[in-house]
């Protein structure tokens, strides 16, 4: 399968202000069509205050009306199954927004209540109680922990929040938790929807004394750190056995999970037949444009698919990185090597996934006045770090200025760079050289193929930074030359290269599909 995620707010905006919506997505549903893609990952669109743009849910079971209602979801997943497409929600059971009634009512009690046993509040550390319970730090800078006031007035307990203040972690090892979620799984579901993304599937379950961190572990961005007891605890499986037995009751219905685990052993045990259906293996996403580099992440993704029985997952953006034009060098070069990677993940066995804005080769280096940027990294880190929002800009769809037909309006939520004219689907749609014709051409193509048995490639060839491989009983070779120079082209009939050849030679930044 090729999978599509649709950042909502980003995608298109069907009412004149700004933030795209469930309706402006029915109204774009061709562009998916063309694109010839089996599905579509919708980020959270679940009823919230916004502060981290959705991740941050006060009700898990109505939809915010910045995107529509539930009719409009249910119209939206008629419209896509109306078509063959399937319709996967992002799910939040980590935490909820601090506007979720649990909490609201969670600060209006005491100290020790069943309201508050709903999340992790303890008591502080030093004189009073005024330093936060342990050292841990927040994924958005700053520590992770906030302290209350209590209903006297007076300062109290502290709770735990691993992302943003207003996103308060839920304890799973409250009963009460599961079964509500339990609820929310099973009205999404009976709407139509047809599996879930979870939201940092690894980090459901805390350590019982939540105890420091080792003074020199190094805090990592991506994949995390075996010492980091904030994520992977032994306890997140029973929560996701939980999940796995709701969804069963709903033939065809899948989970994927959001899992940052490096070591492969560890990353296997989130796919046990009672657990997740598939999970977010990130090596390809992190992987710099280097011809053994890329072999080590496809290795190790594809050792993680067999030794769970799963099928790997492939991603080379999603809305929390940095988009793999600029990582790979922006301008011509990022964009060549970015057409390139795309020849290669398309050309592995498993499911691809697709960010909104990369079948236009979209850039992120574009700069946002520092007054627009909405990502709560920004405060938290007290402008050290700028955020994701360079990766979350809405698309371009026609016209030569903004908002590019994203909105009949005058303004967008982030604002656009004047730079995209020839970006948009417009301007590309019947260009034939375009990256959105090289996306369709690529997707066509590969939907074509039989589907592999076995989760493994076979390595022909890596010479002097160029990489040649064939999955298992596949229809083509794939060659992707990440060196400066150019390369022999080997035997065989060229199905599609991601930019022109040179003779018999792939050029610099190039891959090619051949038929043996």
């Amino acid at each position: 399968m090729v999978l599509y995620q649709i950042y909502p707010r980003s995608f298109a905006d069907s009412d004149g202000d700004g933030v795209g919506d469930l309706q402006g997505i029915i109204d774009r549903i061709g562009h998916l069509e063309s694109l010839g893609v089996d599905g579509v990952w919708l980020s959270p669109i679940m009823r919230s205050p916004g502060v981290d743009h959705g991740y941050d849910v006060s009700d898990p079971r109505d939809v915010d009306p910045l995107f529509g209602d539930v009719d409009a979801l249910r119209r939206l997943a008629d419209a896509l199954h109306s078509r063959r497409m399937v319709l996967i929600m992002d799910l939040v059971p980590n935490h909820t927004s601090s506007e979720h009634p649990w909490f609201v009512e969670a600060l209006a009690a005491e100290p020790g209540s069943p309201q508050r046993a709903r999340y992790f509040f303890r008591d502080g550390r030093g004189p009073e109680g005024s330093e936060p319970p342990n050292n841990w730090p927040s994924v958005f800078g700053g520590p992770a922990w906030a302290r209350v006031t209590e209903p006297d007035g007076t300062p109290g307990q502290w709770y735990l929040h691993l992302f943003a203040p207003q996103q308060p972690d839920l304890d799973w090892s409250n009963p009460e938790i599961a079964d509500d979620l339990e609820h929310t799984l099973r009205f999404w579901l009976d709407r139509g929807v047809d599996g879930f993304r979870i939201d940092v599937a690894h980090g459901l379950a805390k350590p019982d004394q939540l105890e420091n961190l080792p003074d020199d572990l190094e805090i990592a961005q991506l994949v995390v750190d075996p010492r980091d007891a904030r994520w992977d605890r032994p306890g997140v499986h029973a929560v996701h056995r939980r999940i796995r037995k709701v969804v069963d009751d709903y033939p065809g219905a899948t989970t994927f999970g959001e899992v940052w685990i490096g070591p492969v052993d560890r990353f296997a045990k989130y796919l046990r037949p009672d657990e997740l259906h598939f999970a977010f293996h990130f090596a390809l996403t992190g992987s710099p444009f280097e011809a053994g580099a890329i072999r080590t992440a496809i290795d190790d993704t594809l050792e993680a698919a067999r030794a769970s029985g799963s099928a790997p997952t492939w991603a080379l953006s999603n809305h929390d990185v940095v988009r793999e034009v600029t990582r790979y060098g922006n301008g011509e070069v990022g964009v060549a090597r970015a057409r390139a990677m795309l020849l290669a993940t398309l050309a592995l066995p498993g499911i691809a996934f697709v960010y909104n804005g990369a079948e236009l080769g979209l850039p992120s280096d574009f700069s946002i006045p520092h007054d627009r940027l909405t990502d709560p990294t920004w405060e938290r880190t007290e402008h050290a770090e700028l955020g994701r929002d360079h990766c979350r800009v809405p698309l371009p769809w026609s016209g030569s200025e903004p908002p590019y037909g994203f909105t009949t309006g005058d303004e967008t939520w982030l604002p656009m760079p004047r730079t995209w004219a020839g970006s948009t689907v417009d301007a590309q749609d019947s260009d034939p050289d375009s990256t959105l014709a090289l996306y369709r051409k690529a997707i066509q193509i590969r939907q074509s193929w039989p589907t592999p048995t076995t989760p493994d490639v076979r390595w022909t060839s890596e010479l002097d930074g160029c990489l040649e491989f064939r999955r298992e009983n596949g229809p083509i070779v794939c060659m992707i030359n990440t060196s400066r120079h150019p390369v022999p082209l080997t035997d065989g009939e060229v199905v599609l290269s991601s930019g022109p050849l040179d003779g018999d030679t792939v050029p610099p930044d190039t891959a090619v599909w051949l038929k043996r």
